[in-house]
């Protein structure tokens, strides 16, 4: 008896490891708190240029849900945010952090941004 409680002991922490290692690596590597920094500056870029109304973000992490972001930001199809410019010029590593940021704050995620 006892060695089937160790067994299944051992079994479902086996379990439950694996299952944080895989909702870990779905977590992108970039820096969330970076990445909103980023996306404002890169807003209030766009704005000072007159290629939007206002430096006050329209696109917010919570518009969207995690596996929405993950595909913008892979397929690299950023017409939503408009400022094209500003994000043609922007490097792998801001990306990466701005794509950090949304899918950590999407609406489906365990914290969802609550404001723009």
């Amino acid at each position: 008896m006892l060695k089937k409680i160790m067994i299944a002991s051992i079994l479902a922490l086996f379990t439950i490891g694996s299952l944080t290692a895989a909702f870990a690596s779905e977590d992108p590597n970039g820096n969330k708190r970076k990445g909103k920094y980023t996306y404002r500056k890169v807003v209030k870029s766009c704005f000072k240029r007159g290629d939007v109304d206002s430096a006050t973000p329209k696109v917010s992490p919570a518009d969207k849900k995690q596996t929405e972001w993950k595909s913008i930001f892979e397929e690299k199809n950023f017409s939503e945010f408009g400022c094209a410019q500003e994000w043609a010029g922007l490097s792998d590593k801001d990306a990466l952090d701005i794509y950090s940021y949304f899918y950590n704050f999407a609406a489906d995620s365990p914290t969802p941004a609550t404001c723009k």
